[in-house]
């Protein structure tokens, strides 16, 4: 399939090349991309770059290697590398430290864009900021694009769309669940996690995560209320998906897929993805057992508090951990694998007995498959018609297309309907 024709420079750059994530994707785009893509990698060190390039020459010798392009974390460098990119990906984080010169670039530029932060306070700021500058210049920005939140948004989506061609009824209700992870956390990551009560207030992160806080439409439907002992406990029991418990990334990917809710009511090129009126959403992990559930929900409850109000503690926990631009060996990666699943229940008029069922898995790495969620995200705005007009859009709004590159890539999405 052709790539649009544009006036730019490249068609796609890859600012951070020289981190662990932005690596991945210098590699994934040697390997896996058409030989007539016009791309360069980004960054401050010309000789970290050049390692990039001899890295990815030992994947691929016989395709031409990216152009360099030395940038740093200012306005005037990451404006002039975006007036030269059709699709701009950033892995320079934490982005709520270093990331809205890239994002403001791109909006002001009229440059596409994708990120794999997991931060949707940082999320929301930059669309209150930069969402109308992006809309006048055709700019689709794409935060939170990795693992964090583009699985759980996907599910979403395809559970939406068997269960209105399955059932012949828009989604009331879906629940996602982190079912199997194995894989440990890059030090880019981690420091993220650490950092972002440095720049935020622990209000504005609580903001961030209440229903519908990055929608541009208000959905007064709420979920199921839990009962006092889903309360007091943390577990769930949820028909088709077994015991789960609190998930640490739940806040961060509700905020995004109820963020493609309101643009799917909003926007008309995306009004056939509509998930329903009356939609709702929330997010749990697989509970192993009643007591290791339990455990989960108070670490995270007991973890987060000391996150938000006890600075000491992020120091000593940067001491034990991988620093940015570390992470798992390759020989680690390839044990690594995640699994997904959701249900969504149909919104008809009587009770059907039936929900629909997605389950998504990869086996490999998860900073990989971040790669590839990035990297085919801005392959899919290369190369399909998408009729975005420019704003700040959700991984959903890139449509089937781009589940179905993911699907021959080994991130597989497979839908049924059940009982309920």
């Amino acid at each position: 399939m052709p790539f649009k024709k544009h006036s730019r420079q490249y068609d796609l750059v890859v600012f951070g090349a020289t981190g662990y994530t932005g690596l991945l994707c210098a590699e994934h785009i040697t390997t896996h991309f058409p030989t007539d893509l016009k791309w360069a990698i980004a960054g401050r060190s010309a000789e970290k770059l050049q390692n990039v390039i001899n890295e990815c020459k030992s994947l691929n010798p016989d395709r031409q290697p990216p152009a360099i392009e030395i940038c740093n974390l200012n306005d005037a460098d990451l404006g002039a590398l975006a007036k030269k990119t059709f699709v701009l990906i950033t892995t320079v984080g934490p982005y709520a430290k270093y990331g809205e010169h890239a994002f403001k670039a791109c909006a002001e530029n009229g440059t596409h864009y994708f990120d794999c932060t997991g931060e949707a306070v940082w999320h929301m700021a930059m669309i209150k900021k930069y969402e109308a500058t992006a809309k006048a210049t055709g700019a689709c920005l794409f935060p939170q694009a990795g693992i964090e939140s583009a699985p759980s948004d996907l599910i979403t989506f395809k559970l939406a769309s068997v269960t209105k061609s399955e059932l012949s009824a828009p989604v009331k209700d879906v629940v996602v669940s982190m079912h199997e992870i194995r894989g440990a956390p890059s030090g880019g990551t981690l420091n993220t996690v650490l950092s972002l009560f440095d720049v935020f207030h622990w209000k504005e992160v609580a903001k961030s995560h209440k229903p519908y806080a990055l929608s541009p439409i208000q959905n007064p439907n709420r979920p199921p209320k839990p009962s006092l002992l889903s309360r007091l406990t943390g577990l769930h029991s949820i028909p088709n998906l077994g015991l789960v418990s609190t998930s640490i990334t739940g806040g961060t990917d509700a905020a995004v897929v109820q963020r493609s809710w309101g643009l799917f009511k909003q926007e008309p090129s995306l009004q056939k993805y509509f998930h329903g009126p009356n939609f709702t959403y929330r997010e749990f992990a697989r509970a192993r057992s009643y007591l290791r559930g339990m455990a989960m929900h108070y670490g995270l409850v007991v973890g987060g508090l000391l996150l938000m109000f006890c600075p000491p503690f992020r120091t000593i926990i940067r001491k034990f951990i991988y620093q940015p631009g570390e992470g798992p060996s390759k020989e680690d990666q390839k044990k690594e694998y995640i699994q997904l699943r959701g249900v969504a229940t149909p919104d008809a008029p009587t009770e059907t007995g039936k929900q629909a069922l997605c389950k998504a898995e990869y086996s490999g790495g998860m900073y990989y498959l971040t790669a590839v969620l990035l990297c085919q995200g801005a392959l899919t705005l290369l190369q399909d018609d998408l009729e975005l007009k420019g704003g700040v859009y959700t991984p959903a709004c890139l449509g089937h297309g781009y589940i179905d590159r993911l699907n021959e890539l080994g991130f597989k999405f497979e839908t049924k309907i059940v009982d309920a």
